[in-house]
Parts: C-alpha cells; sequence; structure tokens
C-alpha cells in the first residue's frame, strides 16, 4: 500500500460543504519527536503462530514467526519474546508477514527472515532482512517475487535455509516462482539451476528446506496433474537437483507440511497432507527416510478415518535423543488435535493430549468460555529444544504452549502479541481504562494493561470477532458489541463491559452480517448496521428496548457505520462512504436526511467520527483525502490543511490550559505515515511515535485516555494493541 500525496478537486456540491467555516491554517508538525514509551496492552497471544525454531549451536535461543504479527527472538532469562519487525512503517505493512525464519549454525548471531503477507499483485514484493546480531540491527534485500505468509500454506516449513556447506549461500523456496539462490548472504537472489519443479498456477511452490548432513531436501506442494508426481526433491552439491526414489504418493501424501532430520539415525522424518492447510485438510500421513539406505517407512501415528479427519504438520527431532521424535495433527476437530511423541523411531506413540495438565491463568482468554483449554488448533508449528529434552512448543491459532516435563503445559508467549484489533474504547470513568475488539477474539476488559484481562474475552454468548462496540456516552456503564458469538451477534452489558448478556432479539440478518453498531447518549436507542463479509451490505435496524425488538431503517444507508451524538440523544450521524454523503437524524434514528454532499467518496475505510462532549463537532478521516471537521451537525466541512491525510482519528484528555481535548491520528503532516498528536485543535501536530515502533499498517482505530493526559491506544493489524505514554 504505497501511499502518494493527491490533489482532490471537489465539484460544486462539495465546494458548497466546504466554505462555511474558516480554513485551518496549515502549520506542519515541527520539532523533535516527544519522548515517549511504547508498550503492547497485554493480551498473550491470540494470533496464528506458523513457526518456531531453536537455535542448534546456542542454548535458550530461540525464533517465532507468525502470519501477520512479524517475528520474535526468545530471551530465555526474561522468559519472554522481543518483537524484531516494529519497525517496518506504513508503505511496508506487507512485510509484518514472516514467511520463513532461517539462522546460522556456524555462526549464532546471525538471522535472516523472509517477509512477505501476501502474493497478490496489489500486495507488492516481499523482502530479506539479514542482521549480524540476532535481530537488533537488520539490512534488507528487496526481492522482484511475492511472498505469502497470511496464505493457505502458512503454517509448513521454513522456505528459508542456510546451506550447512557454506554460510554465504542461502537458498529461498517460493510459492509461485520456483526455488532462490544467494551466494552472498542474502544480498542478492537469482533462480536455483537445475531445480526440475516448475509452479502451477494457485500452487504452493516450494512448501519447505531442509537440511540433512550436506544434503539438501525441498519440499514441494504443487502437482503436474501425473499419477505419482514428485514431491520432494534434493541435492547433494547444490547443483543438480532430483526427485527422491520412492517417495510416498496417494492422497495421505498429496502435499509434504514439514520434515526433520535425526542426525543420531541418519533418518528424515515428513509429515505430508492432502491439503497445505491450516484449514481443508482431512487426510495425512507421516513417513521417514533412512537417507543412507533409500528405504522409506510408513510411521503414522493414526489415520484418519470414519468422521476423524485431519492432516499432520509440524514434525520436531530431539537432538539429545536417537529416534525420539513429535508430530502435531493438524485441522482435527472432532477428536481435537494432539502431540504424539515416539522414542522408538516411530514404532510407537504416545499422545500428549491424553496427560496433558493445562495452566492458562496467564491468559484467561483460552479457556473460550469453557471450564478448560482444548489442546489447540491449527498446530504446524512444533520444535523441540535441542539442550532440554522436555522442553517442547507447539503453535496455536491463538497461542503458543511449552512444557517442561512433557505433561504441565502453559502459554510461553510474554511479549508474542499478534492480534489484529479493530475496536478500541477508552472508558472516561471505572475499573478499566480500556475495552477492545479483535478481529480474533472477540471483546475485551481491560482492568489492567500489563496482564491478560482476568475474565478472559466477552462471554454470554462467547464472542469471536469484533465488528462493533460502543458506549453510551452520558451514561458509561453501558456498553453495546456486536459480532460473531455462540449464541446471537449482539449483547449489552451494564457494568461497563465487566460481564454482558445478549440482546432478547436480533434482526434476521444479524445471524451472517453483523456490523457495527451504537447506542444514543443516553444508551436508550440503538442503531445496528450490517455488513456480510463478502461486502453485501444490508438495513441498518434500530431498537429502543435494549435489543429486544427490532425495525428496520430504510433511510440509514446500507452498511454504513452508526456514530451516536455525544451529548444530544437524539442525533445521530451516518457516512455514506459509497455517495460522499453525510446524514443525520434529528428523531433518535427513526430517519436520517443528506445534509452534507459531495465529500470523498469510494472507500468504505473513511471514517467520521465525534469529538467526545460536543454536539455536532464531527471529523471525517478520508485517507489520503485529507481530514475534514464540521461543527453544525454535518451540514458544511472544512478540509484541514495541516495534514494531507488521515486513516483513523479519536481523542483523549486534554493538555493543561488546553481548552479542546487531545486528537490523535494516524496520517501524514509531510511525507511519512505515523502516530501524531494535536493539542490546538488540528492547528498543528507533533508525531508520537518513532521509526523503531511503526507497526506496519495501522488505520484500523486510534483513541486516547480520556482520563490521562498523552496516552493514547493504537489498535494495529497484527501486532496487537499498542499504547503510547509520554516519558
Amino acid at each position: 500500500m504505497h501511499v502518494t500525496r493527491r490533489t482532490v478537486l471537489a465539484g460544486t456540491a462539495a465546494a458548497a460543504a466546504l466554505t462555511a467555516l474558516p480554513a485551518v491554517q496549515a502549520r506542519a508538525a515541527t520539532g523533535a519527536t516527544p519522548a515517549y514509551r511504547w508498550r503492547n496492552a497485554v493480551i498473550g497471544g491470540t494470533g496464528f503462530v506458523t513457526g518456531v525454531l531453536f537455535h542448534p549451536s546456542v542454548r535458550g535461543l530461540a525464533y517465532a514467526r507468525t502470519d501477520i504479527g512479524g517475528a520474535y527472538r526468545w530471551d530465555d532469562g526474561a522468559a519472554r519474546w522481543t518483537p524484531l519487525t516494529d519497525h517496518l512503517g506504513w508503505d511496508d505493512w506487507n512485510l509484518l508477514g514472516v514467511e520463513a525464519i532461517a539462522v546460522d549454525p556456524a555462526h549464532p548471531d546471525r538471522l535472516y527472515l523472509a517477509l512477505g503477507t501476501y502474493t497478490q499483485s496489489w500486495a507488492g514484493n516481499g523482502a530479506i532482512l539479514r542482521s549480524e546480531d540476532r535481530g537488533a540491527t537488520w539490512t534488507r534485500t528487496d526481492l522482484t517475487v511475492r511472498l505469502g505468509a497470511n496464505e493457505d500454506g502458512r503454517g509448513t516449513g521454513e522456505r528459508l535455509l542456510v546451506d550447512p556447506r557454506d554460510s554465504d549461500t542461502l537458498w529461498l523456496g517460493t510459492r509461485h516462482d520456483g526455488l532462490l539462490k544467494s551466494t552472498d548472504r542474502g544480498a542478492g537472489w537469482a533462480a536455483a539451476d537445475g531445480f526440475p519443479a516448475a509452479p502451477t498456477a494457485g500452487g504452493q511452490g516450494v512448501t519447505f528446506l531442509v537440511a540433512a548432513g550436506r544434503t539438501l531436501y525441498a519440499g514441494w506442494g504443487d502437482s503436474d496433474g501425473t499419477a505419482g508426481s514428485a514431491r520432494l526433491y534434493r541435492t547433494g552439491d547444490g547443483r543438480t537437483w532430483e526427485a527422491v526414489p520412492g517417495q510416498p504418493t496417494g492422497a495421505s501424501a498429496k502435499v509434504p507440511i514439514r520434515a526433520a532430520y535425526d542426525c543420531h539415525t541418519r533418518e528424515l522424518y515428513v509429515t505430508y497432507a492432502d491439503a497445505p492447510g491450516p484449514n481443508g485438510q482431512s487426510d495425512g500421513s507421516v513417513h521417514k527416510l533412512a537417507t543412507t539406505s533409500g528405504t522409506w517407512t510408513e510411521v503414522t501415528p493414526v489415520r484418519p478415518e470414519g468422521g476423524d479427519t485431519f492432516g499432520y504438520g509440524g514434525v520436531a527431532v530431539d537432538a539429545r535423543r536417537p529416534g525420539t521424535l513429535v508430530v502435531s495433527t493438524n485441522n482435527r476437530w472432532a477428536a481435537v488435535d494432539t502431540l504424539y511423541r515416539t522414542t522408538d523411531g516411530g514404532r510407537t506413540w504416545t499422545s500428549l493430549k491424553d496427560a496433558a495438565v493445562f495452566d492458562v491463568s496467564e491468559t484467561p482468554f483460552l479457556k473460550w468460555g469453557e471450564d478448560q483449554p482444548k489442546f489447540g488448533w491449527w498446530i504446524q508449528a512444533v520444535a523441540v529444544d535441542p539442550y532440554d529434552s522436555k522442553h517442547v512448543v507447539y503453535g496455536t491459532g491463538a497461542t503458543l504452549y511449552g512444557t517442561r516435563d512433557l505433561r504441565h503445559w502453559a502459554p510461553q508467549v510474554r511479549g508474542l502479541e499478534e492480534t489484529s484489533v479493530v475496536q478500541l474504547v477508552s472508558p472516561p470513568v471505572g475499573e478499566a481504562h480500556l475495552l477492545s475488539g479483535s478481529g480474533d477474539i472477540g471483546v475485551m476488559y481491560h482492568e489492567r494493561l500489563t496482564a491478560s484481562p482476568s475474565r478472559g474475552m466477552a462471554t454470554n454468548p462467547v464472542s469471536g470477532s469484533a465488528t462493533g462496540l460502543a458506549q453510551a456516552a452520558a451514561r458509561p456503564s453501558y456498553v453495546v458489541r456486536s459480532g460473531w458469538g455462540d449464541h446471537g451477534n449482539g449483547a449489552f452489558s451494564n457494568d461497563g463491559g465487566r460481564t454482558w448478556a445478549p440482546f432478547g432479539g436480533q434482526p434476521a440478518i444479524a445471524k451472517d452480517a453483523p456490523g457495527p453498531i451504537a447506542a444514543n447518549a443516553d444508551g436508550g436507542v440503538l442503531l445496528w448496521s450490517f455488513v456480510h463479509w463478502d461486502g453485501t451490505k444490508y438495513p441498518a435496524h434500530r431498537s429502543t428496548d435494549n435489543g429486544t425488538t427490532w425495525s428496520e431503517i430504510s433511510s440509514f444507508p446500507k452498511g454504513a457505520t452508526p456514530v451516536a451524538d455525544p451529548a444530544d440523544p437524539t442525533l445521530f450521524y451516518a457516512y455514506d462512504t459509497d455517495k460522499g454523503n453525510v446524514l443525520a437524524s434529528t428523531d433518535s434514528g427513526r430517519s436520517f436526511t443528506v445534509r452534507a454532499a459531495g465529500l470523498p467518496a469510494g472507500d468504505s475505510q473513511f471514517k467520521l467520527v465525534a469529538a467526545p462532549g460536543r454536539s455536532g463537532d464531527l471529523w471525517l478521516s478520508a485517507k489520503w483525502n485529507g481530514l475534514y471537521r464540521s461543527t453544525d451537525g454535518g451540514v458544511s466541512f472544512t478540509k484541514i490543511t495541516s495534514c494531507w491525510a488521515s486513516y483513523t482519528l479519536g481523542f483523549g484528555k486534554a493538555a493543561d490550559g488546553a481548552d479542546y481535548p487531545a486528537i490523535y491520528q494516524v496520517g501524514s503532516t509531510e511525507t511519512i505515515t505515523a502516530v501524531y498528536r494535536s493539542d490546538d485543535g488540528a492547528r498543528s501536530w507533533v508525531r508520537v511515535n518513532d521509526d523503531r515502533h511503526q507497526w506496519g499498517w495501522t488505520g484500523a482505530n486510534i483513541t486516547g485516555d480520556p482520563r490521562v493526559y498523552g496516552r493514547v491506544y493504537l489498535a494495529t493489524n497484527g501486532r496487537g494493541i499498542q499504547y503510547g505514554e509520554p516519558v
């Protein structure tokens, strides 16, 4: 998403709407960035951990990768993860997805990352980050190909490998562009000569690269359409490649997922599934290759049968004990996923789930509203500590679990906060300074910012992906939420979000298309908008009995976000992003009429927000079209000239002596898209983040704290909730 500055010419209607207020004079942010301390508001994971890699020659050193939340380094002494890619900024949002990690066993401080979240044309190319100090600093090489860390197959093995024969040589497996090779430690890349497999449209390409002694193996996820087509290749000299003879075929071995080499027994273990995963797998198997003799043996712990369908995912060998390894099932919903462990090379297996005891007191949301947590799902990342045979970790779609005795498990996830956050509310009173809603685990009540919410995610009903979260401005104990739930898609709270109750009823469309929701100032009226995940928009509905009954609002623009006036309970607003119109209701949401026309249109992410404590004070973030303000309830708007782009905007406690709330935004005042604060009503801005704290795409939501001047909460797409405070 490369942002370029644009000049937008307003038509006649726009000109009429933009003339009533005096122009705000431009004054770009100047001076040094104020000192801010940035931290995660602790949730404890919540996203898909797609890979974990222990360094083979350094005790206590490990790395983790995620599909949209960057890479992390494990600090064994502090028992927490350090984020390594927060420096990636707005223009590099696509690089927050980590396709693969590689370490150099001969040079412990060297670290390599292959970055790129999507392979579609709009996402841009991938990149390689190279570090000589374990990720403290980086050198970057931009690729000419795209990588897909958040696409199908993102839980397969590491596609990046340092050649064990030469530390200057690296290999990179891609999804659609074959195998690449670098001979200068990742600075330059070219197609690898002699690699025989050709990518196919929509295929997976290389699914993993692994070294077995001095021989390299590459998993291949595409099919040439012929029966028994090769899925595993190898090279002994780095120049000539061949299909591995006798390799498994059939549905259960359709896609090689991961591989691990036991150097003691010289056996290569490979997990297979009938689809790349993490979804869609219904069959799978595990095989081992005796690399000295070329003999293959199937060692599948349990074959899927009947309604118990699944594939196999992670595999990790115990570096200290020959013939000892663990493998994971994946996409097993009937009997629930597990890890199987063998100590005899796969002749017999034990399910670690059967004796597992979980302690999720540090991250209570992992109970999912039940008495006990599940073993997990989307288990494709599995690792065994090479210095501690009983230290096993595995990633799930929501966390990273670890054990030190093969029986007792707990989240090993401190510092690894990967969540796509979409909703933020900072209440003016009460125990919690923050309520949040995410695309992964719904709504949370943050009574502390430094610990995972003690009540976990919102329940009654269990809260899935959040689509709306709103607080009654004059009655802050009343909060409503919308999103995917197990018994209805809307709920209300009378205690500020501590506890919830489902709406007594919901419109029929709410089952399939829950969208944003608003409560008027006194909480007596609710407006609920509906948007399907495919973008289809439906009529909004209104309730005056706390969500028991609902009536359609035909004059409300379909799919728009309802905005309640914070001071007058009879007023609501809406921004029709399709037409560029601001509408208002003066009868508590019964009907809406157009007040301003000709504003920027065509993007559903344009946002209309109301300033706290004031009636009719509206602000419109229109992305690269700029920032607009109305002080007459949307009748007219003035373009704010102190910034040329605004992606999301919110308010916090005013500075001492100021007569207007502090304004926070993600936007652009000069050339860089960053996080800014204004203490003078948007006449001037100061940047409050820095180049080390950028977090990729941050345009979903931002809000200040109404009780603490300078504190700002920022929703990120993959790095959870960031909050900053002046030092």
